[in-house]
């Protein structure tokens, strides 16, 4: 299969390095030093205590390769339009988009590049840090979990299935895919903004009553939201879901808070901001995360 993977960090390059094994794949990354460093030496990821290379070709400009069965996806969130605009040349009529990013809502922008029926979203339970320039720690493995919008009348999603099994992932098909993504977004939402707007650790949530109000609202918009779209949410068992992670986490850093913190634009909009748009979709109002949208993106250019 040809693969193209946009975004060399430590999970592109993960995906990127493994699927290398099995097929024809290219890294695709604006980092040029990245990109040399990928084709002199590799991708070197740490593995079960032991470092394993992999040799992905990598490039920083598509122009001249063919165009893709798949392209995956693995940029922050509020690049995807840009990256798949300037790298539009790997979309043919047959090629597939996929997205393992976090939070919801991404097949609104795939959706800009290919038809409805060859997007795939899913999300993946493997986690990267990146060591060095090309060189990942890879731990936390797990599942990664596919689904399409509409039906798969080409046999796409076993087809990729089969290519992530055969080179070490553990991929699983969902029917319904949305579900398990809103029930990672659920516990996002009701900790990220909030650990942003009180520049708090993780555990503060837990210990605090009214950071986890605030909490509690957030989760009970989406609830809302995910119901009238026809999803399961048990309020209840959530709520406890989200004060046990925060309290087993007390020093985690939510990624929007550290990209905050360094100065960087965050993924809000495809988190809280997700929820905003679904909500528009079938008419549910979201006052709490529309303030906290708001407020997370004055605090950004505040900052810059």
């Amino acid at each position: 299969m040809k693969i193209a993977v946009i975004g060399a960090g430590a999970m592109g390059s993960i995906y990127g390095g493994h699927l290398s094994l099995h097929n024809e794949v290219y890294l695709v990354d604006t980092n040029p030093d990245v990109v040399r460093t990928i084709n002199e030496k590799g991708i070197t990821l740490e593995e079960n205590g032991e470092d394993h290379i992999y040799h992905p070709k990598a490039v920083t400009d598509t122009a001249g390769l063919p165009e893709m069965d798949l392209v995956i996806l693995f940029v922050k969130a509020l690049f995807s339009h840009a990256a798949l605009a300037s790298n539009r040349r790997l979309i043919g009529r047959d090629t597939y988009l996929l997205t393992l990013q976090n939070g919801s809502g991404h097949e609104d922008i795939l959706g800009e590049f290919v038809p409805e029926d060859h997007i795939i979203i899913g999300t993946t339970e493997d986690q990267g840090t990146i060591l060095g320039m090309a060189h990942i720690r890879h731990g936390g493995t797990g599942g990664t979990n596919l689904g399409m919008l509409k039906p798969d009348t080409e046999g796409m999603l076993d087809k990729v299935k089969e290519t992530m099994d055969a080179c070490g992932f553990r991929a699983k098909v969902h029917e319904n895919i949305q579900q398990l993504i809103w029930n990672k977004l659920f516990v996002n939402v009701a900790l990220s903004a909030v650990t942003v707007v009180l520049n708090v650790k993780m555990g503060y949530i837990a210990e605090n009553a009214h950071a986890s109000a605030m909490s509690a609202q957030l989760l009970h918009e989406a609830v809302t939201v995910a119901q009238a779209l026809g999803l399961e949410a048990d309020e209840a068992h959530l709520l406890q879901e989200i004060r046990e992670t925060s309290m087993r986490v007390p020093e985690g850093v939510t990624s929007i808070c550290a990209d905050l913190s360094n100065g960087r634009r965050t993924e809000v909009d495809t988190i809280s901001g997700s929820v905003i748009r679904a909500a528009k979709k079938v008419g549910v109002p979201v006052p709490a995360h529309e303030f906290l949208v708001n407020m997370v993106h004055a605090m950004e250019e505040r900052a810059l």
